[in-house]
C-alpha cells in the first residue's frame, strides 16, 4: 500500500484534510481507539494485519508506507 493510499486513510479516521505523508498520528489528535479503525482499514484495503505495536512504530503514512511494503505478501 503506497503512502497516498494510507494518507486517505488517516484524513478518514482523523477527519482532517490537512495530513499529509509525515502526519504523526499520534501527534495529530489520535489515540488507539482511532488507531484500530486504520489498522482495520489497511486489513480490509490490502490484506495485511498489523499490531498496534506495529503503528506505534510507524506513526507516520511514509513510515507505514515502508513498514508494510517490508511485510511478505
Amino acid at each position: 500500500m503506497d503512502s497516498s493510499a494510507l494518507v486517505q486513510i488517516f484524513r478518514r479516521v482523523l477527519e482532517d484534510q490537512g495530513v499529509d505523508g509525515g502526519t504523526d498520528f499520534f501527534e495529530f489528535g489520535g489515540d488507539s481507539l482511532l488507531a484500530t479503525r486504520v489498522l482495520s482499514a489497511i486489513a480490509r484495503e490490502c490484506g495485511v494485519e498489523l499490531t498496534i505495536e506495529d503503528f506505534i512504530a510507524a506513526p507516520t503514512p511514509d513510515e507505514l508506507s515502508a513498514k508494510l511494503a517490508s511485510v511478505p505478501a
